[in-house]
């Protein structure tokens, strides 16, 4: 049965009881904002659903126990970006977690699974997609609304019974839990890419001073963004970014003169944006380039993944869930191993992989 939870006292009471685990969900807005904006928190306890009103003074504060709360496992699907609205609004983030996305893709039922396609998968219910885009802040909320939003949590104790049992006979459950804890560290870091301009395909056809200045507006961007809580395309969209990387204006006037060419270009922003540009970063030394798809590297990239390929299918995980190949490139670009693929990763692959990188 579902409940709205208007008051923060309706939750104390109930964490008062102690239950052993609760599913978890929220619905967020960030169609105009950099940080997501907390518009509704759901919760499965026992055989209730709560539907939570983050908007209510207070409540965000009668959360965190809940969040913070270790004899409780926090079972939710495909998270990520979940914890980012819990560690916005809250301060807090949920630990343990048990994630029904990365479970579904340890225990062999499927990759990159959404909700709805896992439901019915392992229960046999297919749920309505019919309130996806809706604008979770307005009040009240309709009938519509909240039988959706209730729905996405209705279902996580039977996805986490299932794929327990699975994880245990595989005995993946440490893989789970591994991977829980390194998302829940990356969100708490709230580090950002270090090397963002890796992420833009493009950069490979830039010479290497003009991946570096790529860099440097790119750290720039994110400063910026997260500063006046603005998409970072609002900031500056990535088609000048990569324009002024390539072929840097002569001065100052002559970056103005250019932004004639560009409605959306950040004409309040063009001194700091200008500094930016023309300021070598301490450590852009250290940066690794973007390499350009010759002969050499796509022979030891296509290497690389075929041994990930290889290594998967033994462990009879998805394809991609092993490594993508952007941790590929990554470790091709600089020699180093990618965070992203410490723990039990790095116990699978490092010995095939180091072997076929250049100088080994």
């Amino acid at each position: 049965m579902a409940y709205w939870i208007k008051h923060p006292s309706e939750l104390d009471e109930r964490h008062q009881r102690r239950p052993t685990r609760i599913g978890l969900d929220t619905e967020f807005i960030r169609e105009r904002t950099y940080w997501p904006q907390l518009a509704l928190v759901q919760m499965a306890v026992g055989d209730e659903v709560l539907l939570i009103d983050p908007l209510v003074p207070g409540m965000c504060e009668a959360l965190k126990p809940w969040l913070t709360d270790t004899s409780i496992t926090k079972i939710m699907h495909s998270a990520s970006e979940d914890l980012v609205a819990f560690k916005c609004a809250c301060d807090a983030l949920p630990r343990p977690l048990f994630d029904t996305q990365i479970g579904a893709a340890l225990a062999g039922i499927g990759g990159g699974m959404g909700y709805q396609k896992l439901v019915a998968e392992i229960t046999g219910t297919t749920l309505p997609k019919g309130e996806t885009r809706s604008d979770w802040l307005k009040r009240p909320l309709s009938d519509a609304q909240l039988e959706y939003a209730a729905d996405d949590v209705e279902y996580l104790f039977a996805l986490h019974d299932a794929i327990s049992e699975r994880l245990q006979a595989k005995d993946r459950m440490q893989w789970l839990l591994d991977d829980g804890e390194r998302l829940l560290a990356s969100v708490e870091r709230d580090e950002g890419e270090h090397w963002p301009h890796l992420s833009m395909r493009s950069s490979q056809f830039l010479e290497a001073d003009a991946q570096r200045r790529l860099l440097r507006l790119l750290r720039w961007r994110d400063q910026q963004a997260r500063h006046s809580d603005k998409p970072r395309s609002w900031i500056l969209d990535n088609e000048l970014a990569n324009l002024l990387a390539r072929t840097p204006p002569a001065d100052y006037d002559a970056m103005l003169k250019l932004f004639g060419r560009f409605p959306k270009a950040p004409r309040k922003l063009a001194q700091p944006l200008w500094q930016a540009l023309s300021t070598p970063l301490a450590d852009e030394a250290d940066a690794p380039l973007a390499l350009p798809a010759t002969d050499g590297n796509k022979s030891v990239l296509k290497k690389l993944q075929d041994a990930v390929s290889k290594r998967t299918a033994e462990l009879e995980l998805p394809e991609g869930f092993l490594a993508s190949r952007k941790h590929l490139e990554a470790l091709l670009e600089s020699g180093h191993w990618p965070s992203a693929l410490a723990g039990w990763r790095q116990q699978e692959l490092e010995a095939p992989l180091r072997a076929l990188l250049p100088g080994n």
